[in-house]
């Protein structure tokens, strides 16, 4: 079920990077990051209301504490050196510093949840993330991407390293978080409700901080900005963060860090039948050799 679970999650969030990204071209990537947290805060409590028949998560004050955390590292943190890198350095080579976010996942699981990983786990983790890797950076001869200095090059590198080291430490303390305390894991939905609304205290609270008030006020104004916007907090925040909840409640960490880092080869046959940009050779054996790493997990 978790592994399972995991693959769905890649999906669900392709599917939202595409819809993001045609909000943020209209209103930015900051309002996007704000409202789309907003948004699925307001879904995450209606599915809780009709679900669980209550608002608030009946959840201690130690998971309240450790899932709070995790959103605020994986969500707040986490997203807005995303969005950073995306801007300094470009999508391409800020999504090939997120491969890393499995070990990152994998090394702080083994220093508080004691897990660790047996040979055929770190080969199917090594092999996917290789195929990752050999994805992201299967058109960079062909890329627009300007020549950056170095300076900005490295501070790029630092936020795309804040982002995947912020999605991979946020998988471990949510699932810290769903098991602190009891023997059976916490709901995936309160678990999930519980992340995004400290994630969403965060990053309003980083609006007013940084004096961003009027640019949402205008950005809201934006239509078609805002359907994008909401399609992709259902896509994403909404039901894929339920199911990462789930992938972490039943797999390995880092294994289920894994598997929901396939965004970048799952998007290749997205933007071939949408925009018919077609994928080389290289591109497709990237594919293969990260669909063979994700078999290797799923046999450990």
């Amino acid at each position: 079920m978790g592994e399972s679970a995991a693959i769905l999650v890649s999906c669900f969030w392709t599917g939202g990077s595409l819809l993001f990204t045609s909000a943020g071209k209209r209103v930015g990537s900051f309002s996007v990051n704000v409202f789309r947290t907003t948004i699925a805060i307001a879904l995450l409590g209606c599915a809780h209301v009709v679900l669980l028949g209550v608002l608030l998560p009946a959840a201690s004050s130690a998971q309240w504490f450790w899932m709070g955390l995790s959103g605020i590292v994986g969500l707040g943190i986490g997203d807005f050196g995303l969005f950073a890198a995306y801007v300094t350095i470009g999508p391409r080579r800020t999504l090939l510093v997120q491969a890393s976010s499995p070990i990152f996942a994998s090394v702080l699981a083994f220093s508080i949840l004691g897990e660790t990983f047996g040979l055929l786990s770190m080969l199917g983790v090594a092999v996917t993330l290789t195929g990752i890797v050999v994805v992201l950076l299967e058109r960079e001869e062909k890329s627009q991407e300007t020549f950056e200095a170095k300076k900005r090059k490295t501070w790029g590198v630092f936020f795309a390293l804040v982002s995947a080291m912020g999605q991979g430490f946020g998988a471990v303390l949510s699932k810290k978080g769903m098991y602190v305390g009891v023997s059976v894991a916490m709901n995936p939905l309160s678990a999930a409700l519980i992340r995004m609304l400290l994630a969403g205290l965060f990053v309003w609270a980083c609006a007013l901080f940084a004096g961003k008030l009027p640019g949402l006020r205008k950005a809201v104004r934006d239509k078609d900005g805002i359907k994008f916007t909401a399609a992709g907090a259902l896509v994403g925040p909404f039901i894929g963060m339920t199911l990462s909840m789930v992938a972490l409640a039943n797999a390995e960490t880092g294994i289920a860090q894994t598997l929901m880092s396939l965004m970048p080869v799952m998007i290749i046959p997205v933007i071939w039948i949408i925009y018919r940009d077609r994928t080389s050779w290289r591109g497709m054996l990237g594919a293969l050799v990260a669909v063979v790493g994700v078999a290797i997990l799923f046999l450990t």
